[in-house]
This record gives C-alpha cells, sequence and structure tokens, in this order.
C-alpha cells in the first residue's frame, strides 16, 4: 500500500532542511560514523586495514539500502543494530564480522545525531542571515518614515518603522550569535562503550575517541555515560523555539498594523488569492497568522527537551522516541516559518497615508511629553506640568479638541509660549529624538559585523 502522508512537514510545511532529516540522511551519517570507528581500529592496529578499507568503501547508501534495513528491523525491533547487520552482510573477506566492534548504539545514535544538528544549525545560521539582510534594507528604507509609536496597545509618542524594524534586526542578529555559540556545544560525539567507561577498547578507549571525532570534524566529550548528556540537545531546541518566538513577535505586529481601524502595513495579497470563503471583501494576515501558530508548537516541544535531560542512571529509553519527532518538526518547521516571514517581508505593502492620518489621531496629545520638557525649561515644575498637560489631554479627549487649541487657552501655558511656538511643538515630524542616528548606528554595526 501506498505510504499516505500525516504530518504537515512532510508536505505543506517541507522545506530543503527536511532533507538533513530524512531517514536516509540519517543511515548516512550512522554509517559514516561506523566506517570512521573502523579507520580507527585499523591505524591502532586492532583490526586488518584491508577490513577498515571494505567496511569504509559499503559504508554508504549505495550498498547499504534504507529498505533492507527497515526488513532486519522489522525482524529485531533494534533499527541501529539492523544498519549494522545491513552493512555488515555488504563486506566481503570476513570484514562484517568487525564492524562495530566495541560500540554501543548510542556511540554511533549520538556521534551521528551532532552531525546532524549542526548541519541544520548551519543551515538555519544561512537562513537567518538572508532574514536580517531584509529586516535591514527596510531599516535603511523607512528609518525617516515618521509613524506613531505605541504602548499598552495607545498612542504613545511618534517613532520611525525604521526604529520598528531596527529593533527587530538586532534582536535576529542576536539569534545568529546564539546558533553560532550552540553549534559547538552541540558539536560533540562519543565512542566511549556501554556506560561510558571505554571497557570495550581496552586501554585504547581515549585515542579510539580522540581519533574517530578527529576524522568527523567533532570534538570528544572528555567524559560520559551511554548517550550524551541531554541538556546540549535541550539548548538546541530551546533556540529555535526563541528564534520562533521572534518570528511570531514580528508577525504579530505585523497582524496588528493591518488591522481594518489601522490599515498601515499589509503583508502581500496576490491578485488571485481569496481571503474568506464568504466574505469576498477580506484581506486576511493569514500568512502572519501562520507563522504565530507554528511557533506554538516549537515552543511545546521545550518541555519534552527538558524532561529528556532526565534519564535513568547510566540511561533509559525515555528521550529516544521523542527526540525522532522534536528535532525534526522544529528545525523543519522553524526553517519554513523564516522563509514565510522572509517572503512576506519582501513584498509589504506601507499605507503612509494611513500612517500620517493615524500620527495625527489624538490631535496632538502623542506631543504633551514635548511641552512638558519644554515647560520645566521655562520655569514651570515637571510634576506641575505634567497635571496642567494630564488634566487638558482628559478635557480635549472628552471634547474631541486639538491639544494644541486646549493649551491656548491656559494662561500659564499663553504666559510661556507663543501661537506659533505651540505650532511648532506639535509638529510630530519633529519629535523623534535620535531614532534617525540609531538606526544609521545600527545598519553600520551590522553591515561590519556580517560583511554585507
Amino acid at each position: 500500500m501506498d505510504h499516505k502522508f500525516i504530518h504537515p512537514i512532510e508536505t505543506r510545511y517541507r522545506t530543503e532542511m527536511a532533507n538533513i532529516f530524512t531517514e536516509e540522511k540519517k543511515l548516512e551519517n550512522w554509517l559514516k560514523v561506523e566506517a570512521a570507528l573502523a579507520q580507527v581500529h585499523a591505524e591502532l592496529g586492532t583490526i586488518p586495514q584491508n577490513a577498515a578499507d571494505e567496511i569504509t568503501k559499503k559504508a554508504n547508501l549505495d550498498y547499504v539500502k534504507l529498505k533492507r534495513v527497515k526488513e532486519i528491523d522489522k525482524e529485531i525491533h533494534h533499527d541501529l543494530m539492523a544498519m549494522v547487520k545491513s552493512l555488515a552482510e555488504q563486506c566481503e573477506d570476513n570484514a562484517g564480522k568487525y564492524v562495530h566492534l566495541g560500540a554501543t548504539s548510542y556511540d554511533i545514535e549520538d556521534t551521528a545525531t551532532a552531525l546532524q544538528l549542526r548541519e541544520a544549525l548551519n543551515y538555519l545560521y544561512d537562513s537567518l542571515l538572508d532574514l536580517l539582510k531584509i529586516l535591514l534594507r527596510i531599516t535603511e528604507e523607512k528609518k525617516n518614515l515618521i509613524c506613531i509609536g505605541r504602548t499598552h496597545g495607545q498612542h504613545a509618542i511618534p517613532t520611525t518603522y525604521g526604529m520598528r524594524f531596527g529593533v527587530w534586526a538586532y534582536e535576529i542578529s542576536r539569534h545568529l550569535d546564539r546558533v553560532s555559540e550552540i553549534r559547538n556545544r552541540i558539536s560533540f560525539g562519543k565512542m566511549s562503550g556501554a556506560v561510558g567507561t571505554m571497557a570495550s577498547f581496552n586501554e585504547k578507549g581515549i585515542i579510539i575517541q580522540k581519533n574517530l571525532m578527529n576524522k568527523i570534524d567533532l570534538n570528544p566529550v572528555l567524559i560520559a555515560n551511554q548517550v550524551i548528556q541531554r541538556d546540549r540537545h535541550a539548548e538546541v531546541i530551546f533556540l529555535t523555539a526563541l528564534i520562533g518566538q521572534t518570528l511570531a513577535k514580528i508577525a504579530t505586529e505585523n497582524r496588528i498594523l493591518q488591522k481594518t481601524e489601522i490599515s498601515e502595513m499589509f503583508e502581500p495579497f496576490k491578485k488571485t488569492q481569496v481571503g474568506s470563503s464568504t466574505m469576498p471583501h477580506k484581506r486576511n494576515p493569514h500568512k502572519s497568522e501562520r507563522i504565530c501558530s507554528l511557533a506554538r508548537i516549537l515552543k511545546s516541544n521545550v518541555n519534552v527537551a527538558l524532561d529528556n535531560i532526565i534519564l535513568e542512571d547510566e540511561r533509559d529509553m525515555t528521550n529516544s522516541a521523542s527526540e525522532r519527532v522534536i528535532f525534526a518538526e522544529n528545525f523543519i518547521l522553524l526553517d519554513y516559518m523564516i522563509s514565510q516571514l522572509s517572503q512576506n517581508l519582501k513584498g509589504l505593502e506601507f499605507n503612509e497615508i494611513k500612517i500620517e492620518e493615524n500620527l495625527n489621531l489624538t490631535k496632538g496629545a502623542c506631543l504633551t511629553e514635548k511641552v512638558m520638557v519644554q515647560l520645566v525649561k521655562r520655569g514651570i515644575g515637571r510634576q506641575e506640568g505634567h497635571e496642567i498637560l494630564r488634566q487638558a489631554s482628559i478635557k480635549a479627549r472628552k471634547e474631541e479638541l486639538y491639544m494644541k487649541d486646549m493649551l491656548i487657552k491656559n494662561q500659564k501655558i499663553k504666559e510661556k509660549f507663543s501661537k506659533e511656538e505651540l505650532d511648532d511643538l506639535f509638529d510630530p515630524h519633529k519629535y523623534i529624538g535620535k531614532a534617525v542616528d540609531q538606526i544609521d548606528n545600527l545598519i553600520k554595526t551590522l553591515k561590519r559585523k556580517y560583511k554585507f
């Protein structure tokens, strides 16, 4: 019977990242470790060199077929040992009897997993770097596009779209740093036997582990039991979830700014795209919503990864089944999210008329902080000025009046400012502080750091 797909990472959300997590790729990494083990044995005189060469020759997917491994696994209920048997039966001249000599399953499994996760992190780094380029481009393009800043969902003071995108770009930069740091900590393998004592390798255990890891460009752990400790893997999963939350934060802001009442910024919408099955006018931000939805899965898998740290004694298998799920899920879904967000950002539409309209929506109330600072300079205490402006704001809001018109009637204000001075104070385009300077410095710093 033909296989029917169930999980959407196999279809709807599949990306090139999935190639790192296929069954074939996992088998290929296992075989790579087995070949390295054989070669190290031969170099130390533990097995004949011709046997190691035969094992190395056959330790690839041209000889060891996934179909055959699965056939054996179905009989013995042990997938790693099924690989060992499948490789051994391909080897000629009795070389097969030396396959997997001295190793335990998780010597191969965990070392291969380190190769897999390192490759996935390398791929992730490149994807994030591309996203950062897009964010920096928009940051630079929109650095002077002044808009209203919001806190607690309320209008605060003016900012610029460049500031908004710059904050996101800076956060992605920190994630790139984290990827580099965590990639180093996951790039460790082991070859130390059943409970980590290296007893099966006699006096050559430490040199076998060191030389093997050198061959496949990993670091040898200083000490382990039967497995590499899962704090390393949990940190990788946490990283994917952390990045996912940043993507969801950006997507959430995109959704907010696309609300009908706000209508400042829109994710791309193709001419043939349908927003609703019943409401033809709808332009739903469904791509941004999808990012937010998938971020919840990444976050939930952190709990699984944390639980996997707690294994009994020298090991149990409570981590094994769940890791078959969470590694592939988090990396493939995260890569899809990055791709989706990148596409959204490339096609963003800005409604500058609505941006300007919203900037002036509170009729000048968003500039009371600026007025308060100027009141202090002209002899009115900060607290007194704050109260004058607070009460004026309440009255202006209730009566739908402009703040400038309210304040010019206040005797204390009238004594300190002319009408022309108030006109200048209530220009929102003149109250963005060092926003542009900060943006320019950010762009310069990150472009230098990543050699853009």
